[in-house]
């Protein structure tokens, strides 16, 4: 299926938008001020072992402590048994990490002591002497053919190891070398900028979007790269010479007058995908609803009444909605536990097609997931590593009227709710008047259908109670004004 690339620029951010069929299948953002930091290493300074926990924080220069666990710590091969994490670390000790997961919400960056490079064909171990071979790469002949090429391209003296990625299946003994040759610097650079630092310092950083593009997105089914700056055109190109070459008769600068995102229908995706509600062309949808614990997904038949039974109305809209989902994991870059709410079934072949639809579409993702299949409940639970913050993480915040919860007091609740809040402020203080200040939909219903409410309350406290309509006010914002 060919595969056209856009990237969009602009000082603030890069958008990178991956498409098939003209079809928008993944979105990457990255913004300026806040950049993603997995990949990058860092001499940081260990600041607290939690040994209960076999964890330990470390100050590498960000807004947040990072958390580092002993299961991420390196340790030779020849280690007979592993040590506990107060045994390997002490407080204030200098050590060498790299980010391995950003900070997502309140928790920190997660950190590991096993460094590890990426180049265009090859990942570089540096601490281990190990050749492994990417498991999309299924041949076991042509695993082993890449293993033997590569050991014997390897430096006689080398003592760290190479992972062989997935787009090296077709590279050239020429193009393994230059991977080599580019990574051993990389980290020899690395090691001589540790040894002349003091932490908290950053001593690598990875690449930024636009070459990432370049080095991790494209494969044999790209057609065309489209960059729509001219800047950023030349240095890509300059990049793609240096380190990607097969990559530059790809890449085309866009010089139309109107925008890049919106000529392809991007802009229209994006507001899509932040939607909760995905409409299915079958008239079903989809409900998505994104939490700190785990995502669900709800599949309902909606208006679809085109087949002769019920049981194939909902097998259609079960299979259209499988592919959907899919598509829309990548899409809004959702990761952890994720249950899908399928419309039940009764027959279990229907089930199974739409299982393996489902992991069929599902196996088009570059993140590493599992599938449980279907639970007693008829749920399908799944995960999907979380890599980075999720679209809507990136793109949204927390609504300031509801606080997150999708919802608002009605104006009868908030009513009731001054109305007592009234009482406790007479109680307590003996003003000449009370004034009610809020929105207009609560002055309405205290002025007509809660007026003898109102008056009720006023008798009760022997004070003359006012009102004020203030049109900015949020739906459950009100103030009482003590004259």
């Amino acid at each position: 299926m060919n595969e056209e690339i856009l990237i969009n620029f602009t000082p603030q951010e890069t958008r990178v938008a991956v498409m098939q069929q003209g079809v928008v299948q993944e979105l990457h953002i990255e913004r300026t001020a806040s950049c993603g930091l997995v990949g990058n290493v860092y001499l940081g300074r260990v600041c607290r072992i939690l040994p209960g926990m076999q964890s330990a924080f470390v100050e590498i220069g960000l807004e947040r402590t990072a958390f580092l666990h002993v299961a991420d710590i390196w340790q030779p091969r020849e280690t007979a048994q592993e040590r506990p994490i107060e045994r390997i670390l002490s407080e204030g000790q200098s050590i060498v990490v790299q980010v391995i997961k950003d900070p997502i919400g309140t928790k920190g960056a997660r950190l590991s002591t096993q460094i590890s490079i990426a180049g265009r064909m090859l990942v570089y171990l540096p601490q281990e002497r190990h050749i492994g071979i990417s498991q999309r790469i299924e041949s076991e002949a042509e695993r082993e053919a890449l293993r033997e090429r590569l050991t014997r391209l390897m430096p006689e003296d080398e003592s760290g190891g190479f992972i062989v990625r997935t787009m090296a299946e077709n590279a050239s003994d020429e193009e393994f070398a230059t991977d080599i040759a580019y990574l051993k610097k990389t980290w020899a650079d690395i090691r001589d900028r540790a040894r002349v630092s003091g932490p908290p310092t950053v001593l690598y950083q990875e690449l930024s979007l636009g070459q990432r593009v370049l080095r991790d997105l494209v494969n044999p089914e790209t057609t065309r790269i489209v960059i729509d700056s001219r800047e950023n055109f030349q240095k890509l190109t300059a990049f793609a010479e240096e380190y990607t070459p097969a990559v530059l008769a790809l890449l085309d600068h866009y010089v139309g007058q109107r925008p890049l995102f919106e000529l392809h229908g991007v802009e229209e995706e994006i507001q899509k995908a932040l939607a909760r509600r995905v409409d299915l062309k079958s008239g079903g949808y989809l409900i998505i609803d994104q939490t700190e614990a785990m995502t669900t997904i709800d599949v309902n038949t909606g208006g679809f009444v085109g087949v002769r039974n019920f049981d194939d109305t909902i097998f259609k809209t079960n299979l259209e909605a499988a592919v959907t989902i899919a598509r829309q994991l990548r899409l809004r870059n959702l990761g952890g536990i994720i249950i899908v709410d399928f419309i039940d079934m009764e027959n279990e072949e229907h089930k199974k097609a739409v299982l393996e639809e489902f992991n069929k579409a599902l196996a088009r993702d570059h993140t590493r997931l599992t599938v449980n299949g279907f639970t007693n409940l008829g749920l399908v639970e799944m995960t999907r590593k979380r890599t980075r913050e999720s679209l809507a993480h990136v793109m949204c915040q927390t609504c300031p009227t509801c606080g997150g919860r999708g919802e608002v007091k009605t104006a009868r609740t908030m009513v009731y709710e001054i109305l007592r809040e009234l009482l406790r402020e007479a109680r307590q203080f003996n003003a000449r008047e009370y004034r009610i200040l809020a929105g207009p939909a609560i002055i309405d219903l205290f002025l007509d259908e809660e007026s003898p409410s109102l008056a009720m309350l006023s008798d009760f406290i022997g004070k003359p109670v006012s009102l004020q309509s203030e049109g900015s006010y949020l739906p459950e914002q009100y103030d009482i004004v003590l004259m």
